[in-house]
């Protein structure tokens, strides 16, 4: 896996190893908020989930870097760290803000607030509002390791039919929910049966345990139905009980 098609999700651990490349890389194209901590620490227990969820609030704008100080010296020393918590925000791979000791929630929000929207991130919400597939197309040559435009364009080419260049697309990336929900689409097709996939799924069962193409399609059916679909849950656990 490259480095640009390495990223994680908005809210991650992260250490010495790969701290440049999650971080400072990171940072060329969104800001990250650096959370440095210890399991010891009081207030940072406090502290992180706040920071989690003002992070989440931004939709991908802001990601959270969480930095565990025991295990990770060399970025303890690049920030000085005398005392924790301590939290920084990183852009373009420079530190533009942050706070040491415990915070609150209004407080923390403005710290979120402060490092600003970027034009880049707006003009790339209004090409997947618009469903523009040229404009994602254009901003993916310049920045090919975006994650929200190889989503949505990938969303766009299954639509159309083009499932390949899709799910090509999608393999650039870290799994997600939308990543495994639109490549499941493109391996079996977003219009359902009338039976919604009931008698298939049943015939299916009796295939998972010894073909494997049978229980990926089984489960890209679940991915298709989704979470919601009161349905889901119990298949799952009739493909666990087949298989195990």
């Amino acid at each position: 896996m490259s480095e640009l098609s390495g990223f994680q999700g908005p809210v991650f651990d992260v250490g010495d190893a790969d701290f440049e490349v999650q971080v400072l890389e990171r940072s060329r194209r969104q800001a990250v908020v650096v959370d440095l901590w210890a399991p010891w620490c009081g207030p940072c227990k406090t502290l992180g989930p706040m920071l989690e969820e003002a992070v989440a609030a931004t939709g991908g704008e802001v990601v959270l870097a969480k930095v565990n100080v025991d295990e990770n010296p060399a970025v303890s020393q690049m920030f000085q760290v005398q005392s924790i918590p301590a939290v920084y925000a990183v852009r373009d791979g420079q530190v533009v803000d942050g706070f040491v000791g415990a915070q609150g929630r209004a407080e923390i929000d403005a710290f979120i607030g402060r490092l600003g929207t970027d034009p880049v991130a707006e003009m790339v919400n209004g090409l997947v509002e618009r469903r523009d597939e040229l404009g994602l197309r254009a901003v993916l040559e310049t920045d090919p390791a975006n994650e929200k435009v190889i989503v949505a364009l990938a969303d766009i080419l299954v639509e159309r039919g083009a499932t390949d260049e899709a799910l090509a697309l999608l393999d650039r990336i870290p799994e997600s929910d939308d990543v495994r929900r639109i490549k499941a689409a493109a391996r079996i097709g977003t219009v359902a049966p009338d039976d919604d996939f009931d008698d298939e799924l049943q015939s299916l069962l009796d295939q998972v345990k010894a073909d494997d193409d049978a229980r990926q399609r089984f489960v890209d059916i679940l991915e298709l139905m989704g979470p919601d679909d009161p349905r889901t849950a119990a298949y799952r656990k009739q493909l666990t009980a087949r298989l195990f």
